[in-house]
């Protein structure tokens, strides 16, 4: 395969890449860990990335609703001023919210 690919001018390489982040007007998709392929076909380059994917807004404030604040407390036995701050810190993320508080 990687022969038939090179005779074709087709070329790949891993990058070590913990984190790759796509900026969209309205909010950021982050892929983290990240698995990264740059492919070069004929001079030109192309990326394929795959990982677990989480998505951030990109207001200055996040807007921090009472049931999820209710759903951390819940879920990893704390209180309503541990859950939000950490709500805050991980964007709204309530999975990675509640993993970590559960550490």
């Amino acid at each position: 395969m990687e022969q038939a690919m090179k005779r074709m001018g087709v070329s790949q390489h891993d990058l070590e890449a913990e984190e790759v982040i796509i900026r969209l007007k309205d909010k950021e998709i982050v892929i983290s860990p990240a698995s990264v392929a740059k492919i070069n076909m004929m001079g030109q380059a192309s990326y394929q990335v795959s990982g677990p994917e989480t998505t951030r807004a990109l207001s200055s404030e996040l807007e921090i609703n009472e049931d999820d604040i209710q759903t951390v407390m819940e879920q990893a036995e704390v209180d309503k001023e541990t859950a939000s701050a950490a709500i805050k810190k991980h964007n709204g993320d309530l999975a990675q919210t509640i993993m970590e508080l559960k550490k």
